[in-house]
């Protein structure tokens, strides 16, 4: 005798157990899941062996995927140190996407036929 698999589930939003169902429309391909009790719904593509029991394990894998994204984003943000202090150099420069760096912007400031009297003036307003 064949055993059955389950076809209404525990929702991992809100734990109401029996409150997700699953739908399977064989002739496109998708599985679709909802919870009765909070509104959660996911989708995932399916094939002519799925059941509902592997919807709800794949919407579980989704859910458990997104956890650790976030949990990494996370341990990202609230680690600075570890990531680069500062932008790569066309950014802070100022070069545009595929400029190359020449001798010309060595130097920041132009300070060629600029007379020292007039530099140790500037400012004394």
């Amino acid at each position: 005798q064949k055993e059955l698999l389950d076809t209404s589930f525990r929702c991992v939003f809100c734990n109401h157990e029996t409150s997700v169902s699953v739908k399977i429309d064989k002739k496109s391909g998708i599985g679709t899941l909802g919870c009765k009790s909070c509104g959660q719904t996911y989708q995932t593509t399916t094939n002519y062996l799925s059941h509902p029991v592997d919807v709800y394990a794949d919407w579980i894998d989704a859910c458990d995927a997104v956890a650790q994204d976030t949990a990494t984003t996370t341990v990202t943000h609230s680690r600075p140190a570890l990531q680069k202090a500062r932008p790569a150099a066309s950014h802070r420069e100022g070069l545009a996407p595929g400029e190359k760096r020449t001798d010309e912007d060595d130097g920041f400031i132009d300070d060629e036929g600029v007379d020292e009297d007039d530099l140790a003036a500037y400012g004394d307003d």
